[in-house]
């Protein structure tokens, strides 16, 4: 039986570890060329060599995305590698230091957005283009339940999800009628290595953000790429401009 996005491309940012990887992954099994893109080499080749070992194909693409050339050259490499591009993952992001509003550092802040918000923007830039000269696409923005609420300690990670869910609803709205469709998935809290970071920190955190979460677990990266990879099918032909929380309930509280 096909997969969902039988011999579709995909690119996916933020491929080397975490939701990007399982994604990756999740794309191959269900039938996808993936580019797997990332700035950190080890990682991303070795998603690129888990989606071999399972029988699918992958190329990996050393991108920084806070730099605009790395992230052009991204699309161009993959259409140059399989001839098109039918589905992104935009995913690639950072937490940043954390800090109240009024102590935050400039730096801090700069870093976050050029990644988080920027990058995203340059990925849609980009992707948008080669999507417009094939008639369609796909885009999924990685944005999180922080860009639908509001958490302390964290301005900078909130204001760039936050300006990842808009800008999705933006781009829909701009691409609706030339056949691409632009949505956001939100997770809530992952087991991935950022949050391993996050509640390194501090002692209790882990249990304080399970505790948090409705459903009384942390989410798993497979869950969140799922969602992603259904968004980018013809299941969900109808959908566009949706920031879709996957998050055990924590939004809906």
């Amino acid at each position: 039986m096909a997969g969902l996005v039988q011999g579709k491309v995909a690119i996916v940012t933020g491929g080397s570890s975490g939701i990007g990887r399982a994604t990756s992954l999740i794309f191959a099994r269900e039938g996808a060329k993936v580019v797997v893109a990332d700035v950190l080499v080890e990682g991303g080749e070795e998603t690129v060599s888990l989606i071999k070992a399972a029988g699918g194909e992958a190329v990996f693409i050393r991108t920084d995305m806070a730099k605009p050339a790395d992230v052009e050259a991204m699309v161009q490499k993959a259409v140059s590698a399989y001839g098109r591009l039918d589905c992104a993952h935009n995913n690639a992001g950072i937490e940043g230091a954390t800090g109240r509003t009024a102590d935050y550092k400039e730096a801090d802040w700069d870093r976050v957005i050029q990644i988080n918000l920027t990058g995203v923007w340059l990925c849609m830039k980009y992707e948008i283009q080669q999507m417009l000269k094939q008639g369609g696409g796909a885009i999924v923005n990685t944005a999180s339940d922080a860009g639908l609420l509001g958490v302390p300690q964290m301005p900078a990670y909130v204001a760039s999800k936050h300006g990842v869910v808009g800008l999705t609803k933006t781009a829909a709205l701009e691409y609706a009628k030339s056949g691409i469709r632009v949505n956001a998935v939100c997770p809530g809290v992952i087991k991935t290595p950022m949050v391993d970071r996050i509640t390194g920190q501090r002692p209790g955190r882990a249990e304080r953000m399970t505790a948090a979460e409705p459903v009384g677990r942390m989410g798993k990266p497979e869950e969140i790429g799922e969602a992603v990879v259904w968004l980018c099918s013809e299941a969900a032909s109808f959908v566009t401009g949706l920031p879709m929380p996957v998050d055990g309930g924590v939004a809906a509280q």
